[in-house]
């Protein structure tokens, strides 16, 4: 594979390809060898994604002290910010936990596009049933349509404090979005982004039953004082 031509990806891409060659020794289909590779990546990333899933459960459980915190300041959203942090910072929630294992997972994604494409050993071959060529979409969008259905179901249960009913109502339209983005794409490239998303969505669901509990009731407010 020559990746010249794609220096910034070269290392990522080698290295992504020589530990699919050796899953594809294994078990002899390059479908099955991306979804090898997958599983070896979540092992690997497995601490950072713990801790991302955990925080994401103690925020969710507080999602009843947040929307009272937003109450009680309404459009002081300064104040309702300086709140939270608290909050969080009383509670040992990090908001950010979430960031770092997506940073790490993109350029990952972005290196298998380019071994997807210039890879002359997947070029027309076969997974299983309609999927006949892993660099060509999928003929019937069924990849792409269950990529939809993980988004869906991870954003459900993705917490998000402070979000306005605007970002709420962007945020409901992304797995739409990134499904027709998909559609076009190479079906080993969403066949990787379907059991990475699959696999981390089983994750957060048992990190979240684990450690999320159930929601704490909002407390009660103190009383405005009057003034004589």
């Amino acid at each position: 594979v020559d990746y010249s031509r794609f220096s910034m990806m070269a290392v990522i891409g080698q290295g992504l390809f020589w530990v699919l060659n050796q899953v594809h020794k294994l078990v002899g289909n390059w479908g099955w060898a991306i979804v090898g590779l997958v599983v070896l990546l979540k092992l690997v990333l497995y601490p950072l994604s713990a801790v991302q899933y955990k925080s994401g459960a103690k925020m969710r459980r507080f999602q009843p002290r947040i929307a009272q915190l937003k109450e009680r300041y309404g459009d002081d959203r300064q104040k309702f910010q300086t709140a939270m942090m608290e909050l969080y910072k009383k509670e040992k929630i990090n908001p950010m936990g979430g960031c770092l294992p997506i940073l790490i997972q993109m350029p990952i994604f972005f290196a298998l596009y380019w071994v997807l494409v210039e890879s002359v050993e997947l070029r027309q071959a076969p997974w299983l049933g309609w999927i006949q060529d892993l660099t060509a979409r999928d003929p019937y969008f069924i990849l792409p349509i269950i990529n939809m259905a993980v988004m869906w179901a991870t954003q459900k249960l993705t917490p998000a404090p402070g979000m306005d009913p605007m970002q709420q109502k962007m945020m409901q339209f992304m797995p739409l979005v990134f499904g027709v983005m998909m559609a076009f794409m190479p079906s080993g490239l969403v066949l990787y982004w379907v059991v990475n998303g699959g696999l981390g969505l089983l994750q957060q669901w048992w990190m979240t039953k684990r450690h999320g509990g159930e929601p704490l009731p909002a407390t009660t407010a103190p009383a405005p004082v009057k003034k004589k």
